[in-house]
């Protein structure tokens, strides 16, 4: 059975980071195989993977919109082939293989038009996919829209990242509050504080205690992601002692449940 865990959080608050950090902990513990998806359409979660990416999701969607043949439905310069059948295909050619994990990037935003039918081809396809490994890692954009539209159906575990401030608290929970309108099943959420500066400020454990989601951890600002990021370091590369990677590694140990193969 795969586990699928979603990270979500406004701009800035280093939830990317911690999506590779989770990564980085399932590799680590022997957890199996890992599918990451990058699913904020600034897709830089293979740079924290230390991953070449080439292709997205959006360019295949748009790619193949405009190669619909508005008579027939059929894509243009693939005799035979119908719009699933071409998504599929397109999608292993876009898969970025990576050592025990593997990486799509969900891309940039749709354009004018009607995507329902793609999307629901897009979820159906990215479902059976993910089904083949042990542990899907979703990073999200805030709004989530990838994930209850285009990536799937089922989360385990949901991450709400804020930022060690009172507006970013309030942000976060504005953003867990959008678990109940969306098209999945979400069994479990939890917020996450990162980036904190020493204890938290009576104001901000006043203002975490008011989230509807109960607190999974308080991660310390790490120098060393810093450093990393200024260097072009993937992430993952950083080391066991690092504080960002023993926090979500706590985080991880103390939330995720195993798959059926462990």
């Amino acid at each position: 059975m795969t586990v699928t865990i979603a990270l979500a959080g406004k701009g800035g608050t280093g939830k990317t980071t911690i999506a590779a950090m989770f990564v980085k902990y399932l590799l680590a513990n022997g957890r199996g195989r890992v599918l990451a998806i990058d699913a904020d359409p600034s897709a830089n979660l293979n740079l924290a993977l230390g991953l070449a990416l080439e292709q997205t999701i959006g360019d295949i969607r748009e790619e193949m919109l405009a190669q619909v043949n508005p008579m027939n439905g059929s894509i243009n310069g693939s005799p035979g082939m119908n719009k699933y059948d071409y998504l599929d295909y397109q999608i292993e050619y876009a898969l970025v293989e990576g050592e025990r994990v593997d990486l799509l990037a969900m891309g940039r935003p749709e354009g004018p038009g009607c995507y329902c039918a793609v999307n629901h081809i897009l979820r159906d396809i990215i479902d059976r996919l993910g089904r083949s490994y042990d542990y899907v890692v979703i990073d999200n954009e805030a709004g989530m829209e990838h994930l209850s539209r285009r990536t799937t159906r089922d989360v385990d575990a949901l991450y709400v990242v804020t930022d060690p401030t009172v507006r970013g608290v309030v942000a976060a929970n504005r953003i867990a509050g959008l678990r109940d309108e969306l098209d999945v099943n979400i069994k479990q959420a939890f917020l996450i504080v990162n980036r904190a500066q020493g204890e938290l400020t009576p104001a901000l454990q006043a203002a975490v205690q008011q989230v509807g989601i109960p607190l999974a951890g308080v991660i310390a600002s790490d120098p060393q992601v810093t450093r990393a990021d200024a260097d072009g370091q993937a992430l993952v590369t950083l080391p066991e002692n690092a504080t960002i990677y023993a926090a979500v590694s706590a985080i991880a140990q103390a939330t995720l449940q195993p798959t059926a193969n462990q």
